[in-house]
């Protein structure tokens, strides 16, 4: 077969696999991919998770280009742990591995700070049903902040995500403090209204 047909077959076979591959659940990803060892199915796991696994790792390392390259080596290696692992829950399975991997660095790299290690390595507390429901909050609220207007989701992002202060918000986006208040006031307010009509919806 020429080249071009082979090329044009190859398209089409990706993307219309990749619609198809979406509207799987993670374990029939994973389930798809120890079977016929589908290339599809990891880019997608990723693409789902992979800000989480960020997220996750700057909480553990407080740094971006360590929480990178963790990020990376959890993916990069995530194929090989799948065919050893029967993994059932998916997303709490994935973040058991990114404490451990935030852990282990830690380890290695501040052995120094032994209190801070100990204290991340306590058993959770949480169960199964309250992490998966954490991380479904989670999903739903970096989907609500853009429908915020532009200064409730300016100020939100700068409070919540830059964890800057009220004087810092004010300072960085010249407007009043009591503007800056009123706007995160607001965009909590309506961020609730939000996740509520859309946990509604799904019932």
């Amino acid at each position: 077969m020429e080249f071009g047909k082979k090329l044009h077959l190859y398209c089409e076979m990706f993307f219309g696999n990749r619609r198809k591959y979406q509207q799987l659940s993670d374990k029939e990803l994973i389930d798809l991919y120890i079977t016929d060892r589908c290339s599809y199915t990891l880019p997608l796991l990723y693409e789902r998770y992979g800000h989480l696994v960020m997220g996750s790792c700057m909480k553990y390392l407080k740094q971006v280009e360590n929480a990178e390259d963790i990020t990376m080596r959890i993916f990069g290696e995530l194929s090989a742990k799948l065919l050893k692992h029967d993994v059932q829950h998916f997303k709490s399975w994935l973040y058991q591995v990114t404490r451990n991997e935030c852990l282990q660095f830690l380890r290695k790299h501040k052995p120094g700070n032994t209190t801070m290690i100990d204290e991340l390595s306590q058993p959770l507390d949480e169960s199964l049903e309250e992490t998966t429901a954490l991380e479904t909050q989670l999903q739903l609220l970096e989907m609500a902040i853009p429908s915020l207007k532009d200064d409730q989701r300016q100020c939100i992002e700068l409070f919540y995500l830059e964890q800057k202060s009220y004087t810092e918000i004010s300072e960085h986006l010249s407007i009043p403090l009591n503007t800056v208040k009123s706007a995160i006031q607001n965009g909590k307010r309506n961020l609730k209204i939000w996740m509520e009509r859309q946990a509604s919806h799904e019932v």
